[in-house]
């Protein structure tokens, strides 16, 4: 009962959740198996050695199943943005459209035009140009996922934009800095190279099954020597990326840091929590219940990691709320109160514009503007009622980041343990680390999932940062249609999964062929 009667916004949210969460089961995998069967065709051409051709002609197999299946749910998911999140689209289309746009064009037609070269023109072209559609294919696939994450970069730190109360539309006055952004380019790559981890897990572990069960030797030590470094390089990389994305955040969604690490009161030279449970009693910001029933810190190492000063005031959930203290910027931080205020101004600033406009009173319509223009960065908050709405689900963001740090940090120990064993060619005889290499498959996609429930959960109630919250978004449905194509889509993903699952099982039953 609770489920039906949820509000038209909660089921807005599931549908969305539902979708991209199907749709991210198969991006990362085509990002990661793409360059690890591009770097097995370039052995080939490089070396001649058939072998090669036969180990990358397989990958590609796995790979054009998990594309195709991709791009379904990938298209779905953008319908949604018109369909359940309409005035969404309307208020900042001009900005959120040009990114996809430009995948459309650009990156998806590279895809869709080489592909067919890759998995069709062996015997029709050239080795090195078969090599190069292959690479192109890569980079089309890349490319998309660049601009995608640039949309989505934008609606967690909104950049380059100028508000039209003629319009009441947000329109981009400059493109470089929405393309440019810290935050767009930094979820990128912290992206891209963590897909990379996944694609590499998972050719590792289809490699483990096949030296379990002595079959193909050849195409398992190509496929682990490959998986081995391919996935130690990238799971430095994604540390990498991850301490720049832990610094954006701290930057420009402080409440998303507090959430992440369960800190409720801010403190200079804040630690970041090892290990820690959180306590189930605690229920607000507000009440004297202590967050933790116990935890392990390491000193200082949330401020380091949030503003590179190891002393430096990390603001908790409590401090974000009522404000108060000093800012990177040197500027003191508004209370919630305060930010509301300011949004509500800039609200009845565009309705008393508006009106002046219809009155052709210029005068006053020049005095609303500029009111309007002077609050619009707390433009949203106007739209929110009370404070305990800007706290997005603690439990949920916290299990989800360390869940995936814990993770992370496993894949660095795994991925130098099986590069050593393959590097002394004794994988085939190390079974324990066969099976873990198998059980590391699930691992990795639980981590990647966990990355982005701390990216969307954690900057709950805003989809566009400060500017519109969730409930201002969503279109006018009726709930029942929302739940209605929620079941659909739910059963309809879930085929399609089974379907790739079974699919890609077989192919890897039957293993590679040679021409």
């Amino acid at each position: 009962m609770e489920l039906l009667n949820a509000s038209l916004v909660d089921w807005s949210r599931g549908q969305f959740a539902l979708t991209a969460m199907y749709h991210w089961l198969f991006v990362p995998l085509t990002l990661g198996l793409g360059v690890i069967m591009a770097i097995m065709e370039t052995a080939y051409v490089r070396t001649g050695n058939e072998q090669w051709k036969k180990t990358a002609k397989f990958w590609m197999n796995i790979f054009g199943v998990n594309f195709a299946i991709g791009v379904a749910t990938g298209l779905i998911m953008e319908f949604q943005f018109g369909t359940n999140w309409s005035n969404y689209s309307w208020f900042v289309g001009d900005i959120f459209g040009a990114p996809l746009a430009i995948e459309g064009m650009l990156a998806f037609f590279m895809e869709a035009t080489f592909i067919s070269i890759m998995f069709f023109g062996w015997t029709r072209v050239s080795k090195k140009m078969h090599l190069a559609s292959t690479w192109l294919v890569v980079l089309g696939a890349t490319l998309s996922a660049l601009w995608i994450l640039v949309a989505n970069a934008w609606m967690q730190y909104p950049i380059g934009m100028e508000f039209n109360p003629d319009t009441v539309r947000n329109e981009m006055n400059d493109f470089w800095a929405v393309a440019l952004s810290p935050v767009a380019i930094n979820k990128f790559f912290h992206t891209v190279v963590s897909s990379w981890i996944l694609g590499a897990a998972f050719v590792a572990g289809v490699a483990a099954w096949y030296m379990i069960k002595n079959r193909e030797p050849e195409f398992s030590r190509q496929s682990m020597k490959v998986a081995s470094i391919f996935g130690l390089v990238a799971v430095l990389l994604t540390a990498m990326t991850g301490d720049g994305s832990a610094h954006q955040v701290a930057q420009k969604q402080p409440m998303k840091l507090a959430a992440m690490e369960g800190l409720y009161e801010g403190q200079n030279g804040a630690g970041l929590i090892a290990v820690g449970l959180l306590n189930p009693e605690k229920k607000s910001y507000k009440d004297d219940v202590d967050p933790y029933i116990f935890k392990v810190e390491i000193p200082n190492a949330l401020a380091l990691l949030g503003y590179r000063d190891m002393d430096a005031f990390v603001p908790g959930i409590k401090d974000i709320i009522e404000g108060g203290y000093t800012t990177t910027t040197g500027e003191v931080a508004l209370s919630f109160v305060e930010k509301q205020e300011r949004g509500k101004q800039a609200i009845q600033a565009l309705a008393d514009y508006r009106t002046a406009k219809k009155g052709n009173n210029e005068t006053a319509a020049a005095e609303y503007k500029a009111k309007l223009k002077e609050n619009y960065p707390y433009f949203g908050y106007g739209y929110l009622d009370t404070p305990e709405q800007l706290v997005p689900n603690i439990p949920m963001v916290f299990w989800a980041f360390h869940i995936m740090v814990y993770i992370g940090g496993f894949f660095v120990v795994f991925f130098a343990v099986l590069w050593f064993f393959s590097y002394k060619k004794k994988l085939e005889t190390t079974k324990w680390l066969l099976w873990l290499s198998i059980l590391s498959v699930p691992l990795a996609y639980i981590c990647t999932q966990a990355g982005w429930i701390v990216a969307e959960v954690g900057r709950q109630p805003w989809t566009i940062q400060d500017v519109l919250p969730v409930q201002a978004a969503i279109s006018a449905l009726s709930v029942n249609s929302v739940i209605t194509t929620f079941i659909i889509f739910a059963v309809l993903f879930t085929a399609l999964l089974i379907a790739e699952i079974r699919i890609m099982l077989n192919q890897i039953k039957k293993g590679p062929k040679a021409d």
